[in-house]
């Protein structure tokens, strides 16, 4: 029957399917233009933080968490560290050059930092008013312990003595030098120690410390090595200056711009990769270019409306979806692949009667995919349900476009090459298990593989695991955090209060107990607000005794000189926090403070220095029985959460073969084992291979089994849908071959997510591949559901 000899009704239905491919066509014209629009800024972001789950139960947590990454997040750390000062400071100069160099030449990446010497006048312009209400506890002590006469002695040794510490004030305004003192002990607290020219000494150097400001967001680069080239410029020019000098840089640009560089060379790898691999054996398969243009426009079709719906939906795409997303590649061709494998020796005039023989195979092998990457969505990942949804309408997209234009656009004829006659032929010499005992000889192989290598499987869901950062990059940050004392951003004390004066109450009464902890070398240091700007009430109780002792002091030594010694003026009213937060003061701590959370205010002790043996569950213990003070472990936190969603993911993969059972079983009855046994079986040895490889299971191989589960079924639906068919098993083979090659390139990321899903993936999908044969009937095998099979 030709084209034109088609009934009344079969017109109809295809006038229908015209209008229905006329508004996909207007679809795509729509994602024509965005994709236009799109590419001419785009929305790309590289932040890997973005995988990670949200705080929803806990906005406290989740604001510090926020705060704390976003103070730091266009901070870049430089030092330079030489034996002597001189060269020190040539480096420093030289490096500076560079930089200054760069930026009027149009490489204008940074901004640096005001110089320590600036912000400590300033700072002490601000504090000095209030010097009398700023104590250290040693200086309490003393002040409380300590006889008049002898705090007299010192005082007058001071005034006379030709080697006196230095003063940061008048004498008369400070007798006891307790300003210097304070400020000496804000440097220790810092763990850093400057000599005369402004310099860090540690572990027996001399180190330059120069600070940057990325001018942009840290996660909006562009997948180009342009700050850590600019640096290694910068340090080459130093080290010129200063032969033998060791450079550090730190800073989470510098991780954010790795992760960019890394994604962008991984799309391209498994991208182009993929197409590739795709296209070539579309060509072997097919030998025609039509084929070939038709499968590789399905391919952008899905990759192009999956972007546009990504971006609409998030507002931007995360660069670790679009190396997901190049990997749908191998998935999205299965339904142009199905489509030529069962055209070849057709006429063209049954290409109507070809499709609604394959649309239901093909709607279901759809239907099981998408419900695979759905589950994607199931866990708070924001990157996973951006992955989930770049995935379900990527391949409801190629989908879309092969039942649409493939039935126009595919009017001549398709030759069966000597390749896809060898390649389909292939089944008929596959072996089927037809029998009980070579069903238990399979049995055997399979137990005897399986068991020890499930024996060895060990789950890490430690976050720290997930860390894909080069490891230089990773050292040099951990040294620059021990040689400036720095804080760790994932482990805090969390303080909350009513107020602003009783969050600062309830740090001084945790930072009494750091204070303990700290002499006893059991933990490092800490960062807290209130040892810059202690409570109202503390300030108070400072200044009385300050003013207590001085004037006495101050009239034994009037008694011993003769003169009338006065007390210097001071601010009348407690500094307050508004003021102080503004001020440039509070630049080391301003980052401490939270302000309102919920009904109260919150700020965020830190704590640095956790090498040490049982320093977390120390730091743990300082918070027990402080109202309004919690300890906060993120890495902990994140890592029980993985495991969490690990076990639940687990529990939703059992239950959705259960789901997926049902389904096959509407259509297929009892013959809907064969589909769904080979798919379990490939997953069971899969995780026995991972236990083989010593391969820790993680939360990303249950979520890669749970796609092999959607992706896996549809060779069974072929096989079984339409049995004994040579182009169903060539369409089987060519979709699987393309899926296994662009799953497999993941395998090589350096991102370990993507690692662990394409190495899962790789050996779910080959042994799928292999074992679904085994199960198929026979090709004269009674339908189950009263339809006609292929």
């Amino acid at each position: 029957m030709t084209e034109s000899q088609v009934s009344p009704e079969a017109d109809r239905r295809l006038r229908g399917w015209r209008w229905l491919a006329l508004a996909w066509l207007l679809a795509l014209v729509a994602v024509a233009w965005h994709q236009w629009g799109f590419w001419q800024s785009p929305r790309i972001d590289s932040d890997i933080l973005a995988l990670l789950p949200q705080d929803a139960g806990d906005p406290a947590v989740a604001d510090a968490t926020r705060l704390i990454a976003g103070n730091s997040s266009r901070d870049v750390v430089v030092m330079l560290g030489a034996d002597d000062t001189d060269a020190v400071l040539r480096a420093r100069q030289a490096f500076d050059a560079f930089v200054q160099d760069r930026a009027t030449k149009g490489t204008d990446l940074l901004v640096a930092e005001r110089s320590p010497e600036d912000w400590f006048s300033q700072a002490r312009d601000v504090l000095a008013p209030h010097r009398d209400r700023l104590l250290t506890a040693a200086q309490r002590q003393q002040l409380e312990d300590t006889p008049v006469d002898t705090l007299a002695e010192s005082a007058l040794a001071a005034l006379y003595g030709p080697l006196g510490a230095p003063r940061l004030t008048e004498w008369r305004s400070d007798p006891l030098g307790l300003w210097p003192q304070w400020w000496q002990a804000q440097a220790a607290a810092s763990g850093m120690t400057l000599d005369g020219d402004g310099l860090l000494q540690a572990e027996d150097r001399h180190w330059a410390v120069l600070q940057f400001t990325l001018r942009d967001s840290a996660f909006k680069l562009d997948g180009e090595r342009r700050l850590q080239d600019l640096l290694d410029g910068a340090s080459a020019a130093a080290t010129a200056a200063a032969p033998g000098l060791h450079v550090l840089n730190a800073g989470v640009p510098l991780h954010a711009e790795s992760a960019a560089v890394q994604a962008n060379r991984e799309v391209n790898t498994i991208g182009w990769g993929s197409l590739a691999a795709v296209l070539l054996l579309v060509w072997l398969a097919f030998r025609s270019l039509r084929p070939l243009l038709l499968v590789a426009l399905s391919l952008l079709v899905g990759c192009a409306v999956a972007l546009t719906v990504t971006v609409l939906v998030f507002g931007k795409i995360h660069l670790l979806t679009l190396i997901f997303g190049a990997s749908l590649v191998g998935v999205a061709e299965d339904y142009g692949i199905h489509w030529f494998a069962s055209r070849q020796g057709e006429p063209k005039a049954r290409r109507w009667s070809l499709l609604r023989h394959l649309l239901p195979g093909l709607w279901l092998a759809l239907l099981t995919s998408a419900m695979a990457y759905l589950a994607l969505g199931l866990a708070p990942f924001p990157g996973l349900r951006q992955m989930a949804l770049f995935s379900v309408v990527g391949l409801a997209a190629a989908f879309l476009t092969v039942i649409f234009a493939f039935p126009w656009l595919d009017g001549g004829e398709v030759r069966a090459p000597a390749f896809s006659r060898w390649l389909g032929g292939t089944l008929a010499g596959w072996p089927r298990l037809a029998s009980r005992r070579s069903g238990i000889v399979l049995a055997v192989i399979i137990l005897v593989v399986t068991v020890p290598g499930l024996l060895r499987v060990q789950a890490n869901d430690d976050l720290r695991s997930l860390q894909s950062s080069p490891p230089a990059l990773i050292a040099q940050q951990r040294d620059v955090g021990r040689l400036l004392g720095m804080p760790s951003p994932a482990q805090f004390y969390l303080v909350q209060g009513r107020d602003a004066e009783q969050v600062l109450q309830r740090e001084e009464q945790l930072v009494a107990r750091l204070r303990e902890v700290e002499a006893k070398g059991l933990v490092g240091g800490h960062r807290a607000l209130s040892d810059w700007l202690p409570s109202q009430r503390r300030q108070d109780a400072d200044a009385a005794l300050t003013l207590r002792v001085e004037n006495e002091v101050l009239a034994k030594l009037s008694a011993a000189t003769g003169e009338t010694l006065g007390r210097g003026a001071f601010a009348a009213r407690p500094l307050d926090l508004d003021t102080f937060i503004a001020s440039p003061a509070a630049l080391p701590v301003r980052h401490l403070w939270l302000g309102q959370v919920g009904q109260g205010m919150a700020s965020v002790v830190m704590v640095n220095d956790l090498s040490r043996p049982d320093a977390l569950a120390t730091f743990a213990a300082q918070a027990d029985g402080l109202d309004g003070v919690r300890w906060v472990d993120r890495t902990a936190d994140i890592s029980r959460l993985l495991q969490h969603y690990r076990r639940m993911m687990t529990g939703l993969l059992l239950a959705g073969v259960v789901v997926v059972f049902g389904v096959l079983a509407l259509r297929y009855r009892g013959q809907a084992w064969r589909v769904i046994t080979p798919t379990l079986l490939a997953g069971v040895l899969t995780v026995a291979l991972l236990g083989w490889l010593g391969q820790p299971l993680q939360l990303f191989n249950v979520l890669a089994l749970m796609l092999l589960l959607g992706m896996g079924i549809d060779y069974g639906i072929f096989l079984v849908e339409h049995r004994g068919d040579a182009s169903a098993w060539l369409a089987v083979c060519v979709g699987a071959a393309s899926t296994w090659l662009s799953f497999g390139l993941l395998g090589l990321s350096a991102t370990p997510a993507l690692r662990a899903f394409g190495l899962t993936l790789l050996f779910g999908i080959g042994l799928v591949w292999l074992l679904s044969p085994l199960f198929r009937p026979a090709p004269d095998h009674p339908p189950t559901n009263g339809n006609t099979a292929a």
